[in-house]
């Protein structure tokens, strides 16, 4: 069973920075797929980042040059850093780790910026 936990939300004004943070534990993959999506008001979930097996990173357009995602496989952890963030980025932000044909959810961390 793996558990995914993110932190690093928070109210923040346009143009500022965070760094979203996601925890594995449990049954922990050699090279699984991981990735973060977030979800606005209102809106589907959709995909912001991800890194496959090959570790090869992918961005949605929308966070290009702005998003870097990376991943620490000693503490088991991902991140999302996140520059010059415009109101569109409000949303929850969930981490997913998918291997072995099933994927694993975080319960997500709430983002908000303001103008």
């Amino acid at each position: 069973q793996v558990q995914l936990v993110e932190s690093g939300g928070r109210l923040v004004q346009a143009g500022g920075s965070l760094r979203l943070s996601c925890v594995a534990s449990g049954t922990i993959f050699v090279a699984p797929d991981l990735a973060w999506y977030r979800q606005a008001p209102g809106k589907q979930r959709e995909l912001v980042a991800r890194r496959t097996p090959s570790r090869t990173t992918h961005y949605a357009d929308s966070v290009k040059g702005r998003f870097t995602m990376s991943v620490d496989t000693a503490r088991d952890t991902s991140y999302l850093q996140m520059n010059n963030l415009n109101v569109d980025d409000t949303g929850i932000y969930y981490c997913k780790l998918s291997a072995s044909d099933h994927d694993y959810w975080g319960r997500g961390t709430q983002v908000t910026v303001s103008p």
